[in-house]
């Protein structure tokens, strides 16, 4: 169980000074701890993608996006974040509930039923943090695109941040919408590819290859910049703050992220046979010993 002290210091979702990286590197090997706790619980989710993206997603929410006190469905004042690939729900989950959204316990109740934690993120439930429900692969970018554009008509200087599957890319609909953004100068709208050459049936280059990411979002008109280190926390820093660098500038902005899918956990990186399979209790505590506590389990 958490404590107090816990939700007090990262509890507070106005952007501040940015904490020591160990600090973060301290939330970031808590979060990939609830990550393989949550997916091993109830024998069912994502943990491959989730522990791939974790140094993304920590980063983002304590260090990067500007964050108002509250949460409402509008966003009005506040940068925007919307999950595309959302079976790393996990992931999400407990970013959020570290931050303060909901109760760090809640957790606990992963895809139960009634719970408001689903496989998949979704609305119905009204969970603080969620404003799309995502795991239609294919769909996030056009969904990040139209929040972008509203915040331009409200004259919300706020930026707008998506994360996105390599693999989801071989869907059409996103090159449709990566079109439209650049031909219409969403330049308030940072995306995120993760990187990981992973998808649920192998390698993305074996099911479908997909060449040149980042010279594709060149060619369709976008800003991109490319991190090679996408599990070095520093590394993350550093890209989604040239990204925001570089907003406002007529283009869309797109970060190509390298990570290794299953990062942190020895048996479960560089391979597709975890993007959804849940740690047995002998694997969750090998797991779990490589990701000493650091903040608190739930």
């Amino acid at each position: 169980m958490c404590t107090q002290k816990i939700a007090t210091t990262f509890g507070n979702r106005k952007k501040s000074t940015m904490p020591k990286l160990q600090e973060l590197q301290d939330i970031v090997q808590q979060t990939r701890r609830d990550i393989l706790r949550m997916v091993h619980k109830v024998n069912s989710g994502h943990p491959g993608g989730s522990l791939g993206c974790t140094e993304f997603m920590v980063a983002l929410y304590n260090e990067i996006m500007e964050l108002k006190d509250g949460f409402d469905m509008n966003g009005i004042g506040e940068d925007l974040f919307f999950l595309s690939n959302g079976h790393i729900s996990p992931l999400f989950y407990s970013v959020l509930a570290r931050k303060g959204y909901f109760p760090i316990s809640e957790l606990n109740t992963f895809r139960l039923i009634n719970s408001r934690l689903q496989g998949h993120p979704a609305t119905h439930e009204g969970l603080p943090g969620i404003r799309v429900a995502s795991g239609s692969l294919g769909q996030g970018m056009s969904v990040a695109i139209g929040a972008a554009l509203a915040k331009k008509l409200n004259q919300d200087k706020h930026l707008v941040y998506s994360l996105h599957g390599d693999g989801e890319l071989q869907e059409g609909q996103n090159w449709e919408a990566i079109m439209y953004a650049a031909a219409n100068k969403v330049d308030n709208l940072i995306s995120t590819v993760d990187h990981n050459g992973q998808q649920i049936d192998g390698p993305t280059n074996k099911v479908l290859p997909m060449g040149d990411l980042a010279e594709k979002f060149r060619v369709f008109g976008w800003d991109v910049l490319e991190v090679k280190q996408g599990n070095d926390l520093k590394s993350v820093i550093d890209g989604l703050k040239e990204a925001k660098s570089r907003t406002g500038k007529g283009k869309p902005v797109c970060i190509i992220m390298d990570t290794i899918m299953g990062h942190g956990v020895d048996f479960m990186m560089y391979t597709h046979a975890w993007h959804g399979k849940a740690p047995n209790d002998d694997q969750l505590e090998n797991a779990l010993s490589q990701n000493p506590e650091t903040l608190g389990d739930y």
